[in-house]
């Protein structure tokens, strides 16, 4: 499978829906659209994984990536929807305590 990454702006800052495959193939596709993500002091990324079919270490990478580049800008980080077997993934490596998790893709603002 393939990897789509949609963008769309909200009051609070970027929302990115990612959908498919975040793996050693397609996630530099991820790290690609952050270079050319702008983000500014206080507002929040937002990373929907609710359309995500399968994460391998390179995604988890990416996903770590993005929150570099948003720390990086003054800006914050979420993850919404994130699928349960990801979500066991990022609890067994501790990153349930690194990144902020919404349970839901709901719009942000």
């Amino acid at each position: 499978m393939s990897l789509t990454i949609s963008h769309r702006d909200t009051s609070i800052g970027p929302v990115l829906h990612v959908a498919g495959d975040l793996d050693y193939e397609h996630a530099p596709d991820l790290r690609r659209h952050l270079d050319t993500l702008a983000l500014h002091e206080h507002q929040c990324l937002v990373v929907d994984l609710s359309g995500l079919e399968f994460c391998d270490s390179s995604g988890i990478t990416a996903l770590l990536a993005a929150r570099r580049h948003a720390h990086a800008s003054g800006a914050d980080i979420v993850l919404a929807a994130v699928p349960a077997n990801t979500l066991r993934v990022l609890a067994l490596v501790g990153l349930d305590q690194v990144f902020t998790i919404r349970a839901d893709g709901a719009d942000p603002g």
